[in-house]
């Protein structure tokens, strides 16, 4: 239903009386059967952004969630999904008993040949779990015991941005709202301060052109704009205008913004429309920005033990470790989603060389930030989650080489792994066959990942609906979607 029709409805007579009659008659039950309600309803209001009534549906096991998305897809085969049998296979032609003619993309689709190309990386087993972890990711293998990794994890999506927008919004066709902003307008924050859902997109090491991101992927889709992501940026004021222009103190600004606030709501009494209100929250959060983004991206305090977990880059801004160490101070002051998506995984070609460097970007940050978390107590509330879009072909792309190769999308298994907000770690769920290529046990569709997520943080995922083109639309869609209880302790 549009703002106008909504409008038009409270303005007749009958919905006056109807609307009005039903309310007293609530506040007057709820005055004599549950009166502490009214009296906690000054210090709710208060909340600068609130959840839905009624949620979290359950206990939650997370209250906050930090989302690791390596966009352009990690190759499984070189990082986690072991498979010490391609070694005998060099070169040898993929049988077509594994491929099972399924889609290839354009970029080998027209190859004479698909030669078997197995990791020339050293794996070795980590932990009290001895889970089988690349070379290329020595400080991660650290922590594997935190960790349930999951390699079965599989979508329909070949190319990348069908793909990760699938996997961060539900549904390959844009316009739907983003993992983070459903958790923003189901929970809301808890900050005052801060908004309830932040993104960062630091750079990479790779030597390849990045792919695009888009502002859909932690967008609001039809929700209303205020569940969207709020990007902190690397270079300049961490939010754009953040600072009061030359002759604008803080008094005059709050003057305008309170004078603009009436006007507002005059326009809101007028038209109803949702946005307006929107409108008002957001000049409020950027007011409180003004105050809280500097301490928040201040380090001064933070002990040299803490920023060594992370590495030496993580005093430099835009760094993959900055943004892991900024993650951990936004849930610890109560930002309930931050979205870190550090990009070109892509290895078409020359993945031993790329793959190292965004191996090297990423892998002490991410050793730290469970660390981290865990010494403050916040691991147990924070659910920590680290992938891509889709995985990596065992085939080769291009010329193979003893030493160097490349690899092509493949969604049909691909691995994963989360730590923390009630995950059972030192786990590997599911299995793949010997070639990375298909699973042979207990496979993850992305609908039953974000399921998952979303029960980690108290929600039922059915329950979680927006009406919207006459459909109860939620973030796991009409088809089923189910909760991996295998990895939840």
């Amino acid at each position: 239903m549009t703002p106008w029709i909504e409008f038009a409805q409270r303005m007749t007579r009958r919905a006056f009386f109807k609307s009005t009659g039903l309310a007293a008659g609530r506040i007057a039950l709820a005055t004599l059967m549950l009166p502490e309600l009214l009296r906690g309803a000054d210090k709710l209001q208060a909340r600068a952004h609130p959840g839905l009534p009624g949620l979290p549906h359950f206990k939650p096991r997370a209250r906050h969630l930090i989302y690791l998305f390596m966009n352009g897809a990690p190759s499984q085969i070189d990082l986690w999904d072991y498979k010490p049998r391609l070694q005998e296979l060099y070169d040898t032609e993929l049988p077509d008993s594994v491929r099972q003619g399924q889609r290839l993309t354009t970029m080998t689709s027209g190859q004479k040949r698909f030669p078997v190309a197995p990791s020339i990386f050293k794996f070795a087993r980590h932990g009290k779990s001895g889970i089988w972890v690349s070379e290329l990711l020595p400080y991660t293998a650290q922590v594997v015991d935190e960790l349930a990794v999951i390699k079965t994890v599989h979508t329909e999506a070949i190319n990348h941005d069908p793909a990760a927008t699938y996997l961060l919004t539900g549904s390959q066709i844009p316009g739907r709202p983003s993992l983070g902003a459903w958790i923003s307008y189901g929970l809301g924050s808890e900050s005052e301060n801060l908004p309830a859902f932040v993104v960062m997109t630091p750079r990479w090491s790779s030597k390849r052109d990045a792919q695009a991101l888009y502002q859909r992927l932690w967008g609001s889709g039809f929700l209303p704009a205020r569940y969207q992501g709020v990007p902190l940026r690397a270079v300049g004021d961490p939010v754009l205008f953040l600072n009061n222009p030359g002759g604008v103190d803080a008094a005059a600004r709050r003057t305008m913004l309170d004078g603009l606030a009436r006007l507002n709501q005059m326009a809101y009494e007028r038209s109803g429309d949702p946005e307006i209100q929107t409108r008002i929250a957001q000049y409020e959060m950027a007011f409180r920005l003004q105050t809280s983004i500097p301490e928040l991206t201040d380090l001064e305090n933070e002990p040299r033990s803490v920023l060594d977990l992370y590495g030496p880059e993580v005093t430099v801004p835009g760094t993959f470790a900055a943004s892991c160490l900024l993650a951990r101070r936004l849930v610890e002051r109560g930002v309930r989603v931050v979205q870190i998506l550090h990009r070109e995984w892509d290895t078409h070609e020359n993945l031993p060389r790329d793959l190292s460097l965004q191996c090297r970007d990423i892998d002490r940050a991410c050793r730290g930030l469970i660390l981290d978390l865990k010494q403050r107590g916040l691991l147990e509330e924070t659910l920590v989650v680290w992938g891509g879009e889709f995985g990596r072909t065992v085939y080769c792309q291009g010329e193979l080489t003893r030493t160097n190769y490349g690899r092509d999308h493949h969604p049909r298994c691909f691995t994963m792994w989360m730590a923390g907000g009630g995950v059972r770690g030192g786990l590997v769920y599911g299995e793949t066959d010997d070639f990375s290529y298909n699973i042979v046990r207990d496979p993850v569709h992305i609908r039953d990942l974000n399921a998952t997520i979303l029960y980690c943080m108290g929600i039922d995922h059915r329950r979680l609906t927006y009406r919207f083109q006459g459909l109860d639309q939620r973030l796991t869609g009409t088809e089923e979607a189910r909760v991996i209880h295998g990895i939840l302790s």
